[in-house]
């Protein structure tokens, strides 16, 4: 759930209307022949979301949300950088930690606080693409525990914002994104694959064909849970 026109009489049928016309045109100039393996690099120049501007974002999102960000740059294997907006938690963050972000002390804080007992935080995290000016919202729970001598942070998206908790920040949130003239893509429109596409060797590495969010973002599953290990 992420929609931010209900009460608008009409407003959510012609909004998506929107938004399905660009995804539509975007996927057409990025995958000409409709194949997952003969993406158009070229086709994709300058038109995605730079790393810079990225940062830029998550420093102007802070204010408005009222909440810490934190701009992390996607992996070679992604078509994505992230801003992280923490809802439920406080600085210095599980994420931050994990990032290695922390002056010395603040990571003593976090520390101390995972071995005085399980911590868990809530954010909503934002892909930004590299690929087009467009990004999608997911609710993510970061956990930390501590055994013996390591520090396991685990992160576990979710396919989209379902806690109702999330949901009035999750309006600001897209506000803001349209206010930086980004296209917000309902995350629960992108969980499928595209209508007519091929997905290539795709499923040989994944085991499934690839969703329109693979498409423009990354490659791995929606709520894939990822475990980072720390020393303590």
């Amino acid at each position: 759930m992420s929609c931010t026109d209900c009460g608008r009489k009409g407003g959510c049928e012609t909004r998506k209307q929107s938004m399905f016309a660009e995804l539509d045109e975007t996927l057409a100039r990025l995958y000409p022949t409709r194949c997952w393996s003969e993406r158009d690099d070229g086709a994709a120049f300058g038109w995605g979301i730079e790393g810079g501007e990225g940062e830029a974002l998550a420093r102007a999102l802070a204010g408005p949300l009222r909440a810490a960000t934190t701009y992390i740059a996607g992996t070679p294997e992604e078509t994505c950088d992230y801003v992280y907006v923490l809802c439920l938690g406080r600085p210095p963050s599980l994420v931050d930690l994990r990032e290695g972000r922390l002056t010395e002390a603040e990571a003593e804080e976090a520390r101390a606080a995972v071995a005085a007992g399980p911590v868990e935080e809530l954010y909503l995290r934002v892909a930004l693409s590299s690929l087009a000016r467009v990004a999608a919202v997911q609710e993510v729970r970061v956990s930390a525990e501590a055994q013996g001598g390591t520090l396991s942070i685990i992160e576990a998206p979710r396919a989209g914002v379902f806690d109702p908790i999330l949901l009035p920040r999750m309006r600001q949130l897209v506000a803001a994104l349209r206010e930086h003239h980004l296209r917000h893509l309902d995350f629960g429109e992108i969980v499928e694959p595209p209508a007519g596409f091929d997905p290539g060797d795709y499923a040989d590495e994944w085991g499934r064909p690839p969703a329109i969010a693979n498409y423009l973002f990354y490659p791995q599953a929606p709520a894939t849970v990822t475990t980072a290990t720390l020393g303590t």
